[in-house]
């Protein structure tokens, strides 16, 4: 087993229709106002970004992100990672009554020499400490998209 290799998994329900999660999910510029550990993002193109986060835990990661996959008519957001994470992450937004379900899947293997130092200790941690970010993006988005809002 490679304890730096992480697969991840989060459904989101959201209060607004699958194209306004969308447009929000594709604007990463505007993370760090709805999402608390996502503490900046800076676009270094139309196709690519960094973005440094910072959750419970004391130490920051920093990835570059570039574009894959985007097809708006069905939903589907792809970004490939380098830095200290490298790998893929998926949005795939879909309609679910008035309001959607957006599926997060994310694959990547942990560079940051730290981390990788306390793999084995630390693992159920970082899995904890994954889980409290995502948990808190979908609230800080639940809360952009709230109907009554203005429009993202």
């Amino acid at each position: 087993m490679d304890w730096n290799h992480y697969r991840f998994r989060s459904l989101w329900p959201l209060p607004a229709p699958a194209p306004d999660v969308y447009r929000a999910l594709e604007r990463i510029e505007d993370y760090p106002h709805w999402w608390p550990q996502v503490r900046e993002v800076t676009r270094l193109d139309d196709t690519s970004g960094v973005l440094r986060a910072r959750s419970l835990l004391l130490y920051d990661l920093t990835t570059t992100l570039r574009n894959g996959h985007r097809d708006p008519a069905a939903g589907v957001l792809d970004v490939e990672m380098d830095g200290d994470m490298e790998g893929w992450a998926r949005w795939t937004i879909t309609g679910r009554g008035s309001g959607s379900l957006a599926h997060y899947d994310q694959e990547v293997v942990v560079r940051k020499p730290l981390l990788r130092r306390l793999a084995v200790p630390g693992r159920l941690l970082f899995r904890a400490n994954h889980r409290l970010m995502m948990r808190d993006g979908r609230r800080g988005l639940a809360a952009r998209l709230a109907p009554g809002r203005r429009a993202v």
